[in-house]
């Protein structure tokens, strides 16, 4: 495989989370490579595109050869994430090995489990109780031990429940909530309305993810990516939703029985999955991310600036 330029950052994935870090990466002047499956994506001008299977070594190692920093920003179907994700990790690290490079992993916050009324810090054990976080934690735990042996540089960003542009159906304040309030329809959500919960913005996540590409204290531990410091109820974030989208009045807001979640799950794998996760919604879920803030300077952007962005670009697509 040759390439006639190499790329100082190769992202691994270009959903949501992997174009805010090309996007992030752009801004800095960086040059970016983005690889997927079909080798198509919506990106910014100048950032390269390229083809092939992320569980392939191979491959990875081919596509990253002389890259100092590479993302594992891959999302795979949320009901394959046991067949498919180790595969895909093992592959970007092989090539973050191979290069020389740093390896930025975004992670999530699954592997905690319930918080059982406490927040989330990096301290938090992991102490999961679903299939999906139980995996979670086991990948983490495997690209610290390839750090702490020495065989590749690695930083992981956990970032709670996100937001934002091109958040879709896999964000509680996504393709439920936007295009309904935009309409002046009801607004669905899971879980309870009422609980204070922690969501993070997108491209406070491509922005994150970048730094941790580049700070020197970066390397060697996972990290809260930036979130607004006062936790609100998704009640709440639906109210401010519904202010950025211009409609006068109050939103109105409905939660998605359980009854119902078990039906569509009958008949939609991703909605499946989605039921051992209803404890997230379900009593204060709160991520504390002061650590990133004082340690390495990444501030989140304010919660209803956030709104108003995520407003405007679901507009601007029509939805």
């Amino acid at each position: 495989m040759k390439h006639t330029t190499t790329p100082r950052h190769v992202v691994f994935g270009s959903g949501a989370v992997g174009t805010a870090v090309a996007e992030a990466l752009v801004r800095q002047g960086e040059s970016v490579r983005i690889v997927n499956r079909s080798g198509r994506a919506d990106v910014p001008d100048g950032v390269e595109v390229v083809a092939g299977d992320a569980a392939d070594p191979a491959f990875t190692t081919a596509v990253a050869a002389g890259a100092a920093v590479v993302y594992q920003a891959l999302n795979p179907p949320y009901h394959r994430w046991r067949q498919e994700f180790p595969a895909l990790q093992a592959g970007v690290l092989a090539a973050a090995e191979a290069a020389g490079a740093r390896m930025v992993s975004m992670d999530n916050v699954y592997s905690y489990g319930p918080p059982g009324g406490r927040p989330f810090t990096e301290e938090t054990p992991d102490a999961a109780t679903t299939r999906k976080g139980r995996l979670r934690g086991r990948m983490a735990r495997d690209l610290l031990a390839a750090h702490e042996a020495g065989r590749v540089e690695v930083a992981i960003g956990r970032a709670s429940d996100y937001f934002g542009p091109r958040g879709g159906a896999q964000s509680n304040l996504g393709d439920l909530v936007f295009p309904a309030l935009l309409a002046g329809r009801t607004a669905t959500v899971l879980g309870d309305p009422d609980q204070p919960h922690t969501y993070t913005f997108i491209p406070d996540i491509g922005e994150a993810l970048a730094l941790l590409g580049r700070h020197p204290d970066a390397p060697g531990r996972v990290w809260h990516l930036p979130n607004d410091p006062h936790t609100r109820t998704t009640r709440e974030l639906v109210d401010l939703a519904h202010r950025a989208t211009g409609r006068p009045g109050a939103a109105r807001l409905r939660r998605m029985p359980t009854s119902a979640l078990y039906a569509l799950g009958a008949v939609n794998r991703t909605v499946r999955e989605l039921i051992e996760m209803r404890y997230e919604f379900a009593e204060p879920f709160v991520v504390d991310s002061s650590l990133v803030r004082d340690r390495l300077g990444a501030v989140a952007t304010p919660v209803e600036e956030a709104l108003e962005r995520t407003a405007a670009a679901c507009r601007a697509l029509g939805k």
